[in-house]
């Protein structure tokens, strides 16, 4: 039984990481496409508000989601764990 909760365990973290991966990936692409396109001051100016007020919220939401399902889970798991036990 300890196996078992503690692979599912070592999956939920897996999954996090690759979530937190695909967010920063899009991040990544986001920047290719700007270096792409050129870059002029006033480019760069709207694009530092726009990540200011846009893209900086959304992954932190992102992200915020991600680790509050991966602690919950953890939890239960571990609650399961104590009963088990």
């Amino acid at each position: 039984m300890n196996i078992w909760l503690i692979a599912f365990i070592l999956v939920i973290c897996i999954i996090a990481l690759v979530a937190t991966f695909m967010v920063i990936k899009q991040e990544e692409r986001k920047m290719k496409q700007y270096e792409e396109t050129g870059d002029t001051a006033k480019s760069e100016l709207q694009r530092s508000h726009e990540y200011e007020t846009k893209s900086l919220s959304s992954n932190v939401k992102s992200l915020t989601w991600i680790y509050v399902v991966v602690i919950g889970l953890s939890f239960i798991v571990f609650g399961l764990y104590m009963y088990m036990r």
